[in-house]
């Protein structure tokens, strides 16, 4: 009898363990895995994320998937952090956006950030949002591309507007630096330094984003370094060069077409010589001896 106890105690502790465990599992997400570091322990990417859908009655076609780096995909991911749930914080370095859901875990998309001279880093907050958004260009962006400025009024949304299916307008210090976070028609910038200081989504990720946004939310942008920032940095624009224009070219003067004679070629006539005649040497008067007459000497008076 006293052995039959010590066995049921036995399995009573073995039951109580194991459901312990099972209690314990339940509390974490199944689609992370039980590593803590490393690529490898990066969840499966999630399917069907990258489809055809309409939205507003705009067509926003599907991706290939494999033509997007699994790094850059939707998915669920550990990481560790002080920040309270609900903040967005951006890696440039890495080309990641991440959406903190825990001390732990955190939803990762891919992102496209600022081109060399775009860079920015610091503390924003979510202060706006709005569906397929119009775009308008800033003067110094016209300025660097002229081709821009039909959309000087602004570009009404579209499958073709830069911002894509959503924008999310940021705030740093009470100012708008024109900084967005915004959907893309060119989802093949993801992973790279393309924008002019915006961060870039897909839409179809930057729609899930805006869905799980209330407003408010705070937005850190890391360093180059991918450091948490120590203030707010926002980079001077790169100046832009302008066009030597060229000096005018005077207009051309039309000579009246030379007149041709026909029948023959034009004899050459040479210039008339007038020839020099000199004049006949004039003798000198020879000495008068007697008194003239009328002023002229006499004939046969005059000196030999």
């Amino acid at each position: 009898m006293h052995e039959y106890s010590r066995s049921l105690t036995r399995t009573g502790c073995a039951a109580v363990a194991a459901l312990a465990l099972l209690l314990l599992t339940a509390c974490v997400d199944p689609t992370l895995s039980t590593a803590t570091s490393g690529r490898s322990a990066l969840p499966k990417v999630a399917e069907n994320v990258y489809v055809a859908s309409m939205d507003s009655g705009i067509a926003i076609p599907a991706l290939p998937l494999e033509k997007i780096p699994e790094a850059y995909r939707r998915q669920v991911v550990e990481y560790k952090t002080d920040q309270v749930p609900g903040t967005i914080i951006i890696d440039p370095s890495k080309r990641l956006l991440y959406y903190v859901m825990d001390k732990t875990t955190a939803i990762r998309y891919g992102i496209a950030v600022g081109a060399a001279g775009f860079e920015w880093s610091g503390e924003a907050v979510v202060a706006e949002k709005k569906v397929w958004p119009t775009w308008t260009p800033p003067p110094e962006m016209i300025e660097r591309k002229p081709e821009l400025a039909k959309w000087k009024n602004g570009q009404p949304g579209g499958p073709t507007n830069p911002l894509g299916a959503r924008a999310i307008y940021l705030l740093s210090n009470g100012v708008d630096y024109g900084y967005r976070i915004h959907g893309t028609p060119e989802w093949f910038s993801i992973g790279r330094n393309a924008s002019s200081g915006c961060i870039r989504m897909i839409n179809q990720d930057v729609m899930d984003l805006y869905a799980r946004i209330k407003g408010g939310e705070k937005v850190v942008v890391l360093t180059a370094s991918g450091e948490m920032p120590k203030g707010l940095f926002i980079p001077k624009p790169p100046a832009v060069k302008k066009k030597v224009e060229p000096a005018p070219i005077p207009a051309l003067v039309l000579l009246p077409p030379p007149s041709i004679t026909l029948g023959g070629p034009v004899p050459v006539v040479a210039p008339a010589i007038t020839p020099v005649v000199s004049a006949p040497a004039v003798e000198p008067e020879a000495a008068c001896t007697v008194s003239l007459v009328s002023g002229v000497c006499p004939v046969g008076k005059a000196a030999p």
